[in-house]
């Protein structure tokens, strides 16, 4: 007997609680009107980028989000609207809003989220375009059959590296492992993601991917590494703005071209 995690989840068949309806009833206990989110949005798990943004006075609050779990600010970015949505952090909580953000207007969806390193590809901080990440929580089943790895639109990777090519950001490709518990990253698992050639660890990308491709949506992933588990001291230390300047610049160069230059 298969554990309760892969038993009757039937991934292709409709959900019968949708997230248009939520933000319908949502919209009516809160007197909002309808109106669409920018076609760009954020998800920022650390909550450093919209921090700053914040206290620079970049961000505005969206009034019209309807979403009971968050708050949606929006900033200017290359000439683009951009919405963003802070400490989003975690497979289920990452999926909640993006059925949300995609039912009410988005296009495309980035994450940008701190993560440990596995496989050195240099000395932290560095960004990894995630390509495909290790299934190693819960919310990618309900979305895709079993499988080890849920993987981007390669033509969207494709694009966007393309587009980061010229950016002066050290930004490598490759795959991470998606885990529910960053406090049972044992040495084992260490080991193994490191045998698997796996760049990070982080908790997001997977649920996204297999969101992703269960419902055609535009979604890239970026691995902030920014740590080694905090196995030594001075860790976790992501650069000028706790990263933030540093994140903003690689969205300004992901998204300066406009959004169709990705989608294309």
């Amino acid at each position: 007997m298969p554990p309760p995690i892969l038993r009757t989840k039937h991934p292709d068949a409709p959900s019968v609680f949708r997230a248009e309806n939520l933000l319908r009833e949502a919209r009516r206990q809160k007197g909002l009107a309808t109106a669409e989110v920018p076609e760009i949005v954020l998800l920022d798990p650390d909550g450093d980028i919209l921090r700053y943004l914040h206290a620079s006075g970049r961000a505005k609050p969206l009034a019209t989000w309807p979403c009971y779990h968050s708050e949606m600010f929006e900033f200017q970015g290359s000439g683009q609207r951009i919405g963003i949505v802070g400490n989003a952090v975690g497979a289920p909580y990452a999926v909640l809003l993006a059925e949300q953000m995609f039912a009410s207007g988005c296009r495309l969806l980035i994450s940008i989220t701190s993560s440990g390193q596995l496989k050195p590809l240099g000395e932290p901080p560095y960004y990894v375009l995630v390509e495909r990440a290790l299934r190693d929580e819960g919310t990618s089943y309900h979305y895709q059959p079993p499988a080890d790895f849920a993987a981007a639109d390669p033509k969207l990777i494709d694009a966007a590296w393309d587009t980061l090519a010229e950016s002066d950001l050290t930004v490598h490709k490759g795959s991470t492992w998606t885990t529910d518990a960053p406090f049972r990253e044992t040495q084992a698992v260490i080991e193994e993601g490191r045998a698997l050639g796996l760049a990070a660890i982080e908790m997001e990308s997977a649920a996204l991917y297999a969101f992703a491709a269960a419902k055609a949506a535009p979604v890239l992933c970026f691995a902030h590494v920014t740590n080694t588990m905090a196995v030594t001291e001075v860790d976790f230390e992501k650069g000028a703005a706790h990263g933030a300047l540093d994140s903003l610049r690689l969205l300004d160069a992901l998204v300066g071209g406009g959004i169709d230059t990705l989608l294309r």
